[in-house]
């Protein structure tokens, strides 16, 4: 039991590394999206564990988990139009949750022992390097599992980040998102002026992004429209060495 268990953890490892699935990755698949959901509900609950603002239902990591679960859905209902290979709910769904661990440095109680204003400013940077990571891991994602070309690829992973930025800038909840994301409390928000430009900055650009990768992502879909089947097998579930990742 114990060797499996670190087996599992070394092909997360070789996920999070951005290396190729071992050989029997698509025969450990329902274990290791067991392990991947399991790693949301812990990044969940060290989220918001020190958080007097959250719900029962954010401590006790039940928010990760369904939020897994949507942005699991919204990906493959996003990129399914552009006919990618291996593309199933069950694939995108283990992708999301296989991403949760670098979700550990938001559990790191740095106000503890550092000021709350460089704890604040360590706060945001642990958001944006766990970010970028799993933006970088989705690209990966999308170029080797789903064969997507880069165009397709940077439509595919910026598109609904922007429509996701735009729709909190009409609602005007940027700032709330990016408080609880970041973990600051209401007396850590005035030193981070400088962070909250910049996710201003976020927001403006994504207002003007937003309708020009909606434009590519069209041509994009219409141009994999008209391209005759690939000889790749399009059953998303076929076992295959890079069919799940």
């Amino acid at each position: 039991m114990g060797a499996r268990f670190c087996s599992l953890l070394r092909e997360e490892l070789r996920f999070l590394s951005f290396r190729s699935p071992g050989a029997d990755f698509a025969e450990r698949r329902r274990a290791l999206l067991a392990l991947g959901l399991c790693a949301t509900w812990l990044a969940g609950i060290g989220r918001y564990w020190d958080n007097p603002r959250a719900s029962l239902f954010q401590h006790l990591g039940l928010g990760s988990v369904a939020y897994a679960f949507v942005l699991a859905a919204i990906l493959w209902v996003v990129v399914r139009p552009l006919r990618p290979r291996h593309w199933s709910y069950g694939n995108v769904l283990l992708f999301v949750c296989l991403t949760a661990p670098p979700a550990v440095l938001y559990a790191i109680p740095v106000e503890r022992f550092l000021s709350l204003e460089l704890a604040a400013t360590i706060n945001v940077w642990f958001l944006g390097v766990v970010a970028a990571w799993r933006v970088a891991l989705l690209c990966t994602f999308l170029r080797r599992t789903a064969g997507l070309g880069w165009i397709e690829v940077t439509t595919a992973a910026l598109l609904p980040m922007t429509a996701i930025v735009t729709v909190l800038a009409v609602l005007n909840l940027e700032h709330v998102v990016f408080d609880l994301m970041a973990g600051l409390s209401e007396e850590q928000r005035g030193p981070n002026d400088g962070a909250y430009l910049f996710v201003l900055w976020l927001t403006e650009a994504s207002l003007y992004a937003g309708p020009v990768l909606f434009l590519v992502y069209l041509g994009c879909v219409a141009r994999r429209a008209r391209a005759p089947a690939t000889a790749v097998p399009r059953d998303p579930d076929a076992p295959s060495r890079h069919g799940d990742s």
